[in-house]
């Protein structure tokens, strides 16, 4: 999947395409019921598929004091959409000078003069533009004038009747519950960033550990969590990720003073070194609730059960 960080700079091959527009935080099944639509209808045109995203949410541009939200960041939303089958992933740079865009001239100037859009894909709610003045009714009406077929889709119902939700799915991860989640999402969330070093005490209780920060990231639970890991090779080369069963903490170390909120991950069986390695974190099972114990032996011995634990739980359940 190639990705284009400035839609004035495209290049004719990844023109004409059916453009999908939306923020796709998460990436959960709503999401992927929008794109089957899509991938068919692009289908009948002979056309390749492409979904238009927004970087950095606008979320954050407009309430840039609130507690980080996302549930994928924007290499995690491209591994997604690469297995969903997506050609190209079109991300625009989002600040307050881009929300002052009227929505006409989002049309004219992107979807029609930068990406020669053969055909848009939205859903029924979508609104766009300065105020947010853009909807269906104006993309339908624009698109008779100026050459491109639109299609809006109706909301995505589970099968209890509610609506996919990233809100659902943040809340569940709020409350330590990765698997229900993950039957929003199809598939475990995860986490991913650079490893960092951190005081590699771990190495000293015989559990090293590979270190992340969440950034941007939602602050799932805190706690232990049955992890499956991997090194992210990035969408561009084309490779999968090769994952391995893990153990997780999620938290602020309270046993050893810390104050930072971190990931650290445990990998089973693995000797390497995985220092400025982009890791992928899938949660799996939430196992216990983070606590502090009356030092590193009571630590140390914790974590072997939690390892064993996890082992087990793992064993008997896949990465995807």
């Amino acid at each position: 999947m190639a990705i284009f960080r400035h839609s004035g700079e495209i290049p004719d091959e990844a023109k004409g395409c059916l453009v999908v527009i939306g923020n796709f935080d998460g990436v959960h099944k709503g999401h992927q019921a929008l794109l089957a639509d899509a991938r068919e209808v692009a289908g009948q045109l002979g056309v390749p598929l492409a979904v238009l995203t927004f970087e950095p949410h606008p979320r954050s541009v407009f309430q840039p004091d609130q507690p980080p939200f996302r549930l994928t960041s924007l290499r995690a939303k491209a591994h997604a959409l690469q297995e969903l089958g997506v050609d190209h992933l079109f991300v625009l740079h989002f600040d307050r000078a881009f929300s002052l865009k009227p929505a006409e001239a989002f049309v004219q100037d992107i979807l029609v003069g930068d990406l020669a859009a053969r055909h848009v894909v939205v859903g029924w709610d979508f609104c766009f533009g300065h105020k947010r003045q853009g909807n269906v009714a104006l993309l339908k009406s624009m698109g008779a004038k100026l050459g491109f077929g639109l299609t809006a889709v109706d909301p995505v119902m589970t099968g209890t009747g509610a609506v996919y939700s990233s809100s659902i799915i943040r809340q569940q991860l709020r409350e330590g519950q990765p698997q229900q989640a993950a039957r929003l999402l199809g598939r475990p969330w995860e986490i991913e960033g650079r490893v960092e070093k951190g005081d590699q005490r771990g190495r000293t209780i015989g559990f090293p550990t590979a270190n992340l920060s969440l950034g941007d990231y939602l602050c799932p639970a805190p706690g232990v969590y049955a992890v499956y890991a991997g090194r992210d090779p990035g969408v561009e080369h084309g490779e999968e990720t090769a994952w391995t069963a893990a153990v997780a903490n999620l938290g602020r170390r309270p046993t050893v003073a810390g104050e930072d909120l971190r990931l650290e991950v445990h990998l089973f069986d693995f000797a390497g070194d995985l220092y400025g390695e982009t890791l992928r974190v899938r949660l799996i099972e939430f196992l216990r609730p983070e606590k502090k114990f009356d030092g590193l032996d009571a630590l140390q011995a914790q974590i072997a059960l939690d390892c064993g634990q996890a082992r087990e739980i793992l064993a008997g359940i896949g990465p995807n």
